[in-house]
């Protein structure tokens, strides 16, 4: 009797596979599997396409990495 390899596939990398654009309310973004749900927390940016093309849309949209609520209080800050 052979054996055989069990392949695993993580349904996250997937080559093909369409994925959106989701942002929480911190206006931090994450790329998620297309077919999955929105997790709570979070929002469908309106973006779905390949992962290089969600990876762009992040980089091209998501500017300041700091969390909204951060961005809000070193604005306070200075004034």
């Amino acid at each position: 009797m052979s054996e055989q390899a069990t392949q695993h596939v993580n349904a996250y990398t997937i080559d093909g596979d369409l994925f959106k654009v989701i942002v929480n309310d911190e206006g931090q973004y994450s790329i998620w599997p297309e077919q999955k749900l929105t997790p709570a927390g979070w929002v469908d940016s309106g973006f779905s396409g390949s992962k290089p093309d969600c990876s762009s849309y992040v980089d091209t949209h998501w500017t300041d990495m700091r969390p909204l609520s951060l961005q809000r209080a070193m604005l306070n800050a200075q004034h």
